[in-house]
């Protein structure tokens, strides 16, 4: 397994000469595109109504329930990234922990997964499930990652999406009924100016 990992890490990584065109776009997905995740969150928080709010919420837990997954993965097996190893070229500096899985996919999946469970916000977790592809495709071309780093984010963010779908009514309400309080004390000159909704 870990001779394919490599295999198909050499096919994917970029080689020595590449454009710099073709780095700053790599560049880009790999750093900047994770950032719609919680701007995204956050707008259909300050946007959306309690319905909506609950199940962004779900998925803003399953984005940090996988997160924490990971951590709990590296802990246990800890993967050197392909720079450690002298593998390929890398372009893109990073800090030396485990490559497995990819934190960066690991969330934008784990909050794309908890969409696509939901019934209304399926095709939003379509669009941000496909805007993981480049990502995934943008740290393994710089250097940061192996393939199989990007499996294991699929396979934690389902594992992680599917465990708060589960037991979401308890979790969230529970959650819901806590922030909603502070967040209308926090923002209530926009709420009461309508810009926000309560």
């Amino acid at each position: 397994m870990e001779e394919l990992n490599k295999h198909l890490y050499f096919l994917l990584n970029a080689p020595t000469d590449a454009s710099q065109h073709m780095i700053l776009l790599a560049r880009g997905l790999a750093e900047w595109l994770v950032w719609l995740v919680p701007l995204g969150l956050i707008a259909g928080w300050l946007t959306g109504s309690r319905s909506t709010r609950g199940t962004l919420l779900s998925a803003s837990v399953s984005g940090l329930a996988g997160l924490l997954v990971n951590q709990l993965i590296g802990l246990v097996w800890y993967h050197p990234r392909p720079s450690e190893l002298g593998l390929g070229s890398s372009f893109l500096q990073h800090v030396q922990d485990s490559s497995f899985p990819s934190d960066h996919l690991t969330l934008i999946w784990a909050v794309a997964f908890s969409l696509l469970l939901h019934e209304r916000p399926r095709l939003a977790g379509a669009v941000l499930a496909l805007l993981g592809l480049p990502v995934a495709w943008a740290r393994i071309y710089l250097g940061v990652h192996f393939p199989l780093d990007m499996l294991g984010a699929a396979g934690v963010a389902f594992f992680s999406a599917y465990l708060i779908f589960r037991e979401e009514r308890w979790i969230v309400e529970h959650l819901l009924r806590s922030v909603q309080p502070f967040y209308r004390r926090l923002f209530a000159p926009l709420i009461h100016a309508g810009w926000l909704r309560k």
